[in-house]
């Protein structure tokens, strides 16, 4: 990997639109859009980039793809546009203007990001210093299972590419530190939603009944239970109820109810057989208490898994950004995220950004009182951007398959 030193071309148009970037990602932050709904915020990235020399293209159905420059190499970089279903709670000037929608998952940052990256990709492409080609994958519908990479993916955005990158916020990290690893970074991520019928009645007489009540107390307890034993333990199988009804009365049996939530695992392995393992065991818990169960599985997102040379790339990138105390490592987590459909295609890496503001309070991700520290965006564009360089000026590897 050849020893480059930053790009300061990059540095010096991130530098002159700092200011513009955060007045973009207020005004996105001030209008969230939900999955599969993010025709303003897709506008928006078009009216940013039009007229810097991108050919920029708004994808049927959400999302938008842009392109520059030319040469053998192509590299990917991409940011995520929805938002979520979070009443937003902080009472900033640019808090959500969209009553019960807000961007607690910092994808607005993720937006702005981007699109500082690549006007800055731009301006070395119009000097000559951009040494091959890069694609910018603004992808709709994160936030819902299986994701919109899978759009994106059908539309082609992966074809010819060497490479592909993304950030997502962490709000656990300091601004100005980026977390980076080799191998597993998110886990798999499934929803399940199981309703139950059987013939009610009076709580007196639980006999004469079909204790469909019973029923959910078990399967809340048990397929979790169960799983744990019948998956190899290092896959971390975890499933956790957010959803559980059933019944309206204290005397009365209900000839109905339903839980829902969401089954997570470290290892794709594992991932692959887990529906059917799962659907086994609900039929063998209810069995003894007379219920039916309908179930629906949704299987989600597989897990972030970075590949090792687009890690080494991505972090020799952060490091010519921030220097080496700007690199630290993290660790996988059962979070669920989209972009590894992207890396089941091609070799790519995502990083973890900082956006807490030293010495400020933590918070959470979809959470409604999320804030970021807004020198993330500017760091965003330039780590991505840079990301590209660096990938476009490394030697191809000759037995990498890139994306058909």
């Amino acid at each position: 990997m050849p020893d480059l030193p930053a790009t300061p071309v990059l540095a010096e148009v991130i530098d002159k639109y700092a200011d513009d970037l955060v007045s973009f990602r207020r005004d996105l932050h001030a209008h969230p859009e939900l999955s599969w709904g993010e025709s303003r915020t897709a506008e928006s990235v078009v009216t940013m980039l039009g007229g810097t020399g991108w050919d920029v293209v708004r994808l049927e159905g959400g999302g938008v793809l842009a392109d520059i420059g030319s040469g053998p190499g192509l590299v990917a970089l991409r940011a995520d546009l929805d938002a979520l279903p979070v009443d937003d709670l902080t009472t900033d000037p640019w808090t959500s203007t969209v009553p019960g929608v807000a961007h607690a998952c910092g994808h607005d940052v993720h937006t702005a990001g981007l699109v500082g990256a690549g006007l800055a990709l731009a301006e070395a492409e119009a000097r000559g210093l951009l040494p091959g080609r890069v694609r910018l994958l603004f992808q709709p519908a994160e936030e819902i299972m299986p994701g919109g990479a899978l759009h994106l993916l059908a539309a082609g955005a992966l074809d010819g590419v060497d490479h592909v990158f993304g950030l997502h916020c962490d709000p656990s990290l300091d601004v100005g530190r980026l977390g980076l690893r080799d191998g597993p970074l998110t886990g798999a991520a499934d929803s399940l939603t199981v309703r139950l019928s059987g013939k009610g009645g009076h709580t007196s007489r639980p006999h004469l009944t079909e204790d469909l009540t019973f029923a959910i107390g078990k399967l809340i307890t048990e397929l979790p239970a169960i799983l744990s034993r019948r998956l190899d333990p290092r896959a971390g199988v975890s499933v956790v109820w957010g959803v559980v009804r059933a019944g309206s009365a204290p005397n009365v049996i209900p000839h109905s109810g339903m839980v829902a939530g969401t089954v997570r695992m470290l290892d794709a392995v594992a991932w692959v057989d887990a529906e059917h393992l799962v659907r086994e065991l609900i039929t063998q818990i209810i069995s003894p208490y007379g219920v039916s169960a309908d179930v629906t599985y949704q299987r989600g997102v597989p897990p972030v898994v970075n590949h090792v040379g687009s890690t080494q790339l991505l972090g020799a990138a952060l490091e010519r950004v921030l220097g080496p105390q700007g690199h630290v490592s993290t660790t996988q987590s059962l979070g669920g995220e989209d972009f590894g459909w992207y890396l089941d295609r091609v070799p790519g890496a995502m990083a973890r950004l900082g956006t807490r503001t030293p010495g400020g309070p933590t918070y959470d991700l979809h959470q409604g009182n999320l804030r970021i520290d807004e020198a993330a965006t500017g760091i965003a564009a330039r780590v991505l951007a840079e990301a590209a360089v660096t990938a476009l000026s490394t030697p191809r590897d000759p037995g990498v398959v890139t994306g058909q």
